[in-house]
């Protein structure tokens, strides 16, 4: 029924000898790579090693050490565990590392966002800007000498906000109440947008020239959003056209950004789990399990029994719901308004009910935590879960097929017209639905299972052809592979406790890195946390499904009309609050 677990067999040390080391540090895997020989060694992972998916890439500081580190995770398309390397350099500006953007087109936003948040210029990126703070910004936030204007202190909690109370709002210090620090000399009567023309000029190097011969046209630029009801949140995308098809394409984010990360270093390991319920709004359930499972690996304690069926049980509820509603959005995206929706909403608000009953709350639920689910699932609920699942869902998911998927309009929208196949989805670091759809099977349930998933018989949900109409009716297959997996897991759910921990109001991590990742309904959703040993984490990164997919946009979008790309970007079912972070 699982994927059988396979132990690290590559061996990059024998194969590049003196251009890699195994990384002997404790608590730490994989190995370290010399700068020099970095794209010697990646191009090796992936064609000789069969290492084709690159899924995240993320920088570390160690300021005490006096070097960067850029940390990469690829992984086998065909199932198993992961190789982790790495590259160091010496933290001196400019901090230069080579881009590995022309053998894993996936990390070009992952790595203008290391630019961005951590000053690491990736040489040979053809279009390194910054991508989540704004134009003006000064300074990289996730540095360790990076202090905000008005600083209290490293770690939360502050002496002032505990145990006295104590506090003032850092707004109030500042003519413009923000706790910003504004480049030197800003006026913002007279700021001008500097980063317009980078961004224009790079949709001008990633425009289709006409061919010669043809007529030539002119080309017009369009730019959609962040204010526009379809971009499913405020994103903004500058499209160039010529007539009404697609030649270029670049998506600017960055509009919802806190600095989810920095937050998360600042916080202790039990307070970040709220704030992984903002990240993708529809889905808090799944960014709990995402990052307890993380924290656990590195805490290397056992999650109780039941508890473990309890976090399976909520994360397959929210992934039928997370699919209804991707269902009825993308209905209201191709016109149809409001009553497929509010028919997807239903079901939602009852899943919701049973969200609300164990947790507290319908939408940021703060339910997990490390070593189990911080309170029963009550008699009552477990008897409305059985009915949601025996009987409600089912006929309902039945019901929505019926009314929609043999629609004719709908058929003419979706049937045909391409999203990615195959070797794309996998060269830009696709994962989730939009993946299994081009063809590839690839679901972690499976190909590197978490928690007790290896013990439920389920097919993983796959389709051939890659275009939207695959992409839409792959949702339909989850969600029947789902209530597969949760009537099994209400058959075998045990009694006991709900956690194997003792409640605690802080937790003590041992030094070291960690990667988990589970399979959200967007895709692979990871987090990467490095240990000193302290209460707050040293280092801490969301690696999101919404973001990395995004990526795939301007290859899924040229040469399509610009009519179909409200329905395309609804395909890769992006939540902002996700991508921004």
């Amino acid at each position: 029924m699982a994927t059988p677990v396979q132990t690290q067999t590559v061996d990059l040390v024998a194969r590049f000898p003196g251009m890699v080391t195994a990384d002997a540090r404790p608590g730490y895997t994989g190995f370290i790579v010399n700068k020099e020989n970095l794209v010697e060694v990646a191009t090796a992972i992936r064609d000789e090693f069969g290492f084709d998916l690159l899924t995240a890439v993320t920088g570390v500081d160690y300021l005490a050490e006096n070097k960067m580190e850029v940390v990469y995770h690829a992984y086998k398309t065909t199932g198993g565990p992961g190789l982790v390397f790495r590259v160091q350099v010496e933290r001196v500006d400019p901090v230069e590392v080579p881009s590995l953007i022309n053998i894993w087109p996936g990390v070009d936003f992952q790595e203008r966002e290391a630019w961005d948040l951590l000053g690491i210029k990736f040489t040979g990126h053809p279009d390194l800007r910054r991508i989540l703070m704004w134009e003006g910004y000064e300074g990289h936030p996730l540095r360790k000498d990076w202090k905000e204007p008005f600083f209290e202190e490293e770690a939360k909690p502050f002496k002032s906000r505990w145990p006295d109370g104590q506090h003032t709002f850092a707004e109030n210090k500042n003519p413009f109440r923000d706790n910003l620090k504004f480049p030197a000399d800003f006026d913002p009567e007279k700021f001008e947008v500097v980063n317009e023309d980078g961004l224009y000029a790079s949709l001008e190097r990633h425009t289709m020239k006409n061919e010669e011969g043809s007529l030539n046209t002119d080309h017009i630029v369009v730019n959609m959003g962040p204010h526009h009801p379809s971009t499913h949140g405020v994103l903004r995308v500058a499209v160039t056209l010529d007539g009404e098809t697609i030649i270029g394409l670049k998506p600017v984010m960055g509009y919802l950004h806190r600095n989810h990360d920095k937050i998360g270093e600042r916080n202790t390991y039990l307070q970040v789990i709220p704030y992984t319920d903002r990240l993708d709004y529809f889905n808090s359930m799944s960014n709990n399990f995402g990052y307890v499972t993380t924290v656990e690996k590195l805490m290397k304690i056992q999650v109780a029994e039941r508890a473990e069926y309890i976090r399976v049980i909520m994360a397959e509820l929210s992934r039928i719901q997370n699919h209804l509603i991707f269902i009825g959005m993308l209905m209201n995206d191709l016109g149809t308004m409001y009553t497929p929706s509010l028919y997807a909403f239903e079901e939602r608000e009852l899943v919701l009910d049973i969200f609300e009953a164990v947790s507290g709350a319908r939408m940021m639920c703060n339910y997990f935590r490390f070593g189990g689910v911080v309170r029963d699932i009550p008699d009552y609920v477990m008897q409305k879960i059985k009915d949601l699942v025996l009987e409600r869902l089912p006929a309902k998911t039945d019901e929505m097929e019926r009314f929609l998927n043999e629609n004719e309009i709908l058929v003419a929208r979706l049937k045909g017209i391409h999203v990615l196949n195959a070797e794309d989805a996998i060269k830009y670091s696709v994962t989730g639905p939009v993946l299994r759809a081009t063809g590839v099977p690839y679901d972690l349930r499976r190909a590197d299972p978490y928690s007790i998933y290896d013990r439920f018989d389920f097919d993983v949900a796959v389709r051939q052809n890659g275009d939207m109409m695959d992409n839409y009716l792959i949702r339909f297959d989850e969600i029947r592979q789902s209530l597969r997996i949760l009537e099994q897991a209400l058959k075998q759910i045990p009694q006991g406790p709900i956690n194997s921990q003792k409640p605690q109001y802080q937790v003590r991590v041992p030094a070291g890195e960690a990667y988990g990742r589970i399979e959200s309904p967007k895709g692979e959703l990871a987090f990467y946390v490095v240990s000193n040993g302290k209460p707050n984490p040293y280092r801490y990164h969301v690696r999101p499904a919404s973001f990395v997919n995004l990526t795939a946009v301007e290859s899924m979008c040229i040469g399509s009309k610009i009519a179909d790309f409200v329905a395309l970007l609804a395909m890769l079912d992006i939540v902002m609050g996700e991508l921004d972070r």
